[in-house]
This record gives C-alpha cells, sequence and structure tokens, in this order.
C-alpha cells in the first residue's frame, strides 16, 4: 500500500499516527479485505482495535451488506447463544417470538466479535462449527441454517495462556486466527502520543468553545515516557480533564503530573539520583525518619479527632442536651476521656509542623525545586504537596 493510499484511509476513519506498527496493521486489514479469511486482532483494551474491521467490511465485496460490532463480554452468559444464533419462539422464558440472532442478521455481512477470549465454552463449540461449516442451529429450534458471514475477532486475552487454562477452544483459535493483525500499545507509538493529544485538545477547543491547550516541550517528552496502561482511551480522558481543569492553557510537567497516576508499576518516571563517592553519610537515615515523622502528624491528628468526637457522643448519652450547663465541661465531664485527650494532644509538643516543614524543604532542596518530583520522593500527591506549602507559608 503506498503512501498516498494510507494517507487517504487514515483521513477517513479519523486516525491519527505514523508508527510503523500502525501503518503495517492497516496495510494487513487492507489486503486481506477483499478476502473471507477469518481475522483475529490482538492489543491491549483501549489500543483502538475496533477501528480495523470497520476498514475491512468498507473496503471488501460486503460493504453494502450489514456490518455488526458485539461486545461478547458484555452479554450474559445465558443468552449469548440466543443473541448471537436465534432462537425459536417459546425455547426460553421470555422468548415472547423467534429472533434470528446476529449470524442471520448480518448473512452477506461481516460480524465484528470483540472481546471473544470471553465467549463461555459452549458458545466456542457453536462458534466453531459456523466457522468450519457455515451452519448453526437456533436455541430451542432443530433445523439447520446457513450463513455467509465474515468473522473479524477482537482480544486483549493472552489467548496461549486462555487455551493452556482450559478456557479457550485451541481449534477455535486457530480458526479464528487465519490472519492475525497486531495493534500496538499506545506506549509504544512515540511521537503519535502527542499527535493524539493534539488532536483531542483541538476536539475539546471546539466543542466546548474552550482556548487549545499546549505542552511545553518537556511536558510532551513525560507524556511520552508515561507507560499509559489504559492507552488511547486514557490519554483521551486525560487530555479532556485538563482541557476543561487547567487554569493555564500552556502546560507545564507540573501540571501535566497532577493528570497523570502517580503508579510506580505504570509510570517510568522514577529518577534515581546519583550517589556521590567519598564517606558514608546519614542522609537517607534523616530523610526516612523526616517522612515517617511527618505522616505519624496526620495519623496524630485523626486520632485527636476520632477521640473528641467520641467523647462528644458520651458526653450527649451520659448528659441529655436539656440538662447541660455552661460548667459541665470544667467540672463534670469524665476525668478518663479528658485524660485520653490529653495524652492524644500531647505530640503537638514534639513540634511536628516544625519537623515536617523540614521534610518538605529537605525533598525541594533534593529535587532542584520540582515540586512533582518532590511529592513522589515523599510519597504522597502533588495536591497534598501543594497543601502542605501552603500551610507552611514555603514558596
Amino acid at each position: 500500500m503506498d503512501l498516498k493510499e494510507l494517507q487517504a484511509i487514515k483521513q477517513r476513519y479519523n486516525i491519527v499516527g505514523n508508527c510503523d506498527a500502525l501503518n503495517h496493521a492497516l496495510d494487513i486489514a487492507l489486503q486481506v479485505a477483499h478476502t473471507s479469511l477469518s481475522v483475529l486482532i490482538v492489543g491491549e483494551s483501549g489500543v483502538g482495535k475496533e477501528i480495523i474491521p470497520r476498514v475491512m467490511h468498507d473496503n471488501s465485496p460486503r460493504r453494502r451488506e450489514k456490518y455488526f460490532a458485539i461486545n461478547c463480554g458484555a452479554i450474559p452468559e445465558g443468552t449469548i447463544d440466543a443473541e448471537l444464533f436465534g432462537h425459536e419462539k417459546g425455547s426460553f422464558t421470555g422468548a415472547i417470538g423467534e429472533s434470528e440472532g446476529y449470524f442471520g442478521a448480518a448473512n452477506k455481512g461481516t460480524l465484528f466479535l470483540d472481546e471473544v477470549g470471553e465467549l463461555p465454552l459452549a458458545t466456542q463449540a457453536r462458534l466453531l462449527r459456523v466457522l468450519e461449516t457455515g451452519e448453526y442451529i437456533r436455541v430451542g429450534g432443530q433445523e439447520i441454517r446457513k450463513t455467509d458471514v465474515r468473522i473479524v475477532a477482537a482480544t486483549n486475552v493472552n489467548m496461549r495462556k486462555a487455551i493452556s487454562e482450559g478456557r479457550f477452544r485451541e481449534d477455535l483459535f486457530y480458526r479464528l486466527n487465519t490472519i492475525p493483525i497486531q495493534m500496538p500499545p499506545l506506549r509504544d507509538r512515540g511521537e503519535d502520543i502527542v499527535l493524539l493529544f493534539r488532536l483531542f485538545a483541538m476536539q475539546m477547543s471546539e466543542k466546548y468553545h474552550l482556548p487549545r491547550i499546549e505542552l511545553t516541550e518537556n511536558a510532551k517528552q513525560v507524556l511520552k515516557k508515561y507507560k499509559w496502561p489504559g492507552n488511547v482511551r486514557q490519554l483521551k480522558n486525560v487530555t479532556e480533564q485538563m482541557s476543561v481543569l487547567c487554569k493555564e492553557r500552556r502546560v507545564d510537567v507540573d501540571e501535566l503530573l497532577q493528570y497523570i497516576p502517580e503508579d510506580e508499576e505504570s509510570t517510568q518516571l522514577a529518577v534515581i539520583q546519583p550517589q556521590s563517592g567519598g564517606s558514608r553519610t546519614y542522609e537517607n537515615e534523616r530523610e526516612m525518619l523526616f517522612k515517617i515523622l511527618f505522616e505519624m502528624r496526620s495519623s496524630v491528628s485523626d486520632m485527636r479527632h476520632e477521640l473528641n468526637s467520641l467523647r462528644k457522643q458520651i458526653d450527649e448519652a451520659t448528659y441529655p442536651a436539656s440538662s447541660l450547663t455552661t460548667s459541665y465541661h470544667a467540672s463534670n465531664a469524665p476525668q478518663q476521656y479528658d485524660t485520653m485527650a490529653q495524652e492524644i494532644t500531647e505530640p503537638e509538643n514534639l513540634n511536628l509542623n516544625d519537623l515536617s516543614k523540614v521534610v518538605l524543604e529537605k525533598a525541594l532542596e533534593r529535587n532542584g525545586g520540582n515540586r512533582a518530583k518532590a511529592a513522589n520522593d515523599l510519597g504522597i500527591s502533588t495536591r497534598t504537596l501543594y497543601r502542605r506549602l501552603k500551610d507552611y507559608g514555603i514558596n
């Protein structure tokens, strides 16, 4: 497929990106579109697998016939056979009439079976028969029916593992996998990530009449390094959030990191600080102690609030509101609860506020004033960091 034809397909279906893996997937889709071979599209959730069967159908001899996209994981197990293969009147409770099912309705057309890895084993056996012979029987029926349907399936399941665990039929896998198409995850698409961000930002700007958000060069690099476990769908959600909530329309790294989840398992943003040579220092041990004290302050505050709430409930139960006087708390309150409250509030004398402030200042100093990195270093969110900085008057 030449470049001009490829660009025409992308414009028609609003496909953004130029990475080799994406171009290869589109190339295969167009090559097999004129055949009736089964195709299995493999890729993570949110990569855009649903566009491939649409491209294939529209560029095939079946383009004037019906096209159905079915999410196999969204149909209850008890009704999926009837949905796919149809049913006879009275074949089950609620079957007040007959139905031809998707295989009957899509005759001569195309069926896209999304999340095919979620099909029950009994349904897999029925699907295998259709793929091999073109024949099926309605639920509750006896008549063998014929259909000529092009099957395109997609899954984000590890099919080899599902087969080894007995959750998917191996023979069905090979029938579906006649032509495999691999859709690349967003994290492997490089500059496409920035292009997609720009597209989603422009769409939000036009839809809601907002100034379009843009990224600084450093923010673009962070965007490309993030793993994007939710792929294109997650990127679109993040872009929409930023388009509405960001006050500044030119977004820097600190602002961007408020919208990308700070999860070590799903980001590549961790920075390893170089170790200087020479004698051993105890900076790490001090920082660890500061972090423990920083977290302890919040725990102490929560404990104090809980105890005050408990004491109030006991006071109200012991001394009804009608009998309370202005001198009650000074003379009649249970002594043991006053003692407990005093024990809880005593840690304030340890100057935990000052220690927390030192922790923040140290973290900022160690990260060159970068607030996002300092928050990550402390194990807190950037929003919490900003709130602490405001509380302690740190600029």
